[in-house]
């Protein structure tokens, strides 16, 4: 009998929740618009709201300040923007800065000519680099409008969480905003927006257990807001035309309001990372645990066999039954070397990423390492030859 699989790969998409997909069951079953004033498009937008005030209770924000998406890369280019208003008046920002390990859809710029965009270094654990964002918001232009800062609260590679209460301080000091890339961290980590740093934060369904296809901006106030990428019939408050995803919305508030109920949960998380590291290192004495120094995830490591691809381990990993990534899922299934560990100055060999969730069992931790071991026998036989 062929062994299950293992997946060891939640940052690129875990698994849908049975909370999610119960949900979506039942709003799949209703047939109305949520638009419409029937009663049956009452009922479809009371699951709508009831999701929106789930994932608002997820990021410790007001239900009223979420606007859902088709996902965290059309909220990320709904953000990132030059062109916003506050209230009825426009309002101008003329440069985009984010740090040299964010995901692709923030270092494309979204709206922001590509000549309107810097990239700011981040220190060798990933970590962006405070004094090269101060320098940047002391030089900004002022005059030409004001700046808009985009970070990742945790590196979907590495894990590394940014410091975001330094990060925002310097950007408001200039006058700026802070948009926060909170996919990996959802669910993860505890996000409060009425205490964070953060302006507004952009969110994925599939990372915390929800369907693909939804996403959504969180933000602090609705007074200042980026104008709208998708214009049609007003929904979202006339933030994101088109008519409702309501299987994708319900899904979604379902998988938040089960990603809450895990928080607590986040030290055990932890320690069996932490566990699965001392394993790693155990059974590759010579491995790199890139950024082990830094504050990061409790279910990610991002780590290098020296003297092995990373695209060849993963492909021995899959033929044994183990999914796991060599970097990102975020290029259209390229594999390719990391621009995160290039950001980072490392310059030997590409890294597997191992993200796990609660639902992981101690086996399937077990049967990675194993294969691991497997992997690393065949490289040392390799070299003895």
């Amino acid at each position: 009998m062929t062994a299950p699989r293992v997946y060891l790969d939640h940052n690129a998409s875990m698994p849908l929740r049975p909370e999610a997909h119960a949900a979506m069951l039942q709003a799949l079953a209703l047939t109305a618009n949520p638009s419409s004033v029937h009663a049956e498009g009452r009922q479809a937008r009371k699951l709508v709201e009831a999701a929106r005030r789930d994932v608002a209770l997820l990021v410790g924000a007001d239900s009223a300040r979420v606007v859902f998406t088709s996902g965290a890369t059309e909220a990320a280019a709904t953000l990132l923007t030059p062109f916003w208003t506050m209230g009825r008046a426009p309002l101008r920002f003329s440069r985009l800065y984010v740090g040299a390990t964010e995901h692709p859809c923030v270092l494309q710029g979204g709206r922001f000519a590509a000549e309107d965009i810097s990239v700011l270094p981040v220190r060798p654990d990933g970590r962006l680099d405070l004094d090269a964002l101060a320098s940047a918001m002391a030089g900004h232009d002022k005059e030409a409008g004001l700046p808009l800062v985009s970070v990742q609260a945790a590196n979907n590679e590495t894990g590394v969480l940014q410091p975001l209460d330094e990060l925002a301080a310097a950007t408001h000091a200039a006058g700026g905003i802070l948009v926060v890339d909170a996919v990996q961290a959802a669910g993860r980590v505890a996000l409060d927006l009425t205490e964070a740093a953060a302006d507004y934060l952009f969110l994925s369904g599939h990372k915390i257990g929800g369907p693909k296809g939804i996403g959504a901006i969180v933000s602090t106030s609705d007074v200042m807001m980026p104008a709208p990428l998708i214009r049609g019939g007003g929904q979202e408050r006339g933030h994101r035309g088109g008519t409702e995803n309501l299987p994708g919305m319900v899904g979604f508030g379902a998988a938040a309001r089960a990603a809450r109920g895990e928080l607590d949960r986040a030290g055990a998380l932890r320690e069996r990372r932490d566990r699965l590291e001392a394993r790693i290192a155990d059974i590759v004495p010579d491995a790199a645990i890139h950024s082990q120094t830094a504050d990061r995830l409790p279910n990610t490591i991002f780590f290098t066999v020296p003297g092995f691809k990373a695209e060849t381990a993963q492909i021995a990993f899959d033929l044994s039954g183990v999914a796991l990534s060599a970097g990102s899922a975020c290029s259209s299934g390229k594999v390719g070397r990391s621009h995160v560990l290039d950001a980072m100055g490392w310059t030997g060999e590409g890294a597997l990423r191992v993200s796990f969730g609660h639902q992981t069992s101690d086996e399937e931790l077990q049967r990675f390492c194993e294969v691991l071991r497997d992997i690393v026998a065949r490289r040392d036989s390799r070299r003895a030859a």
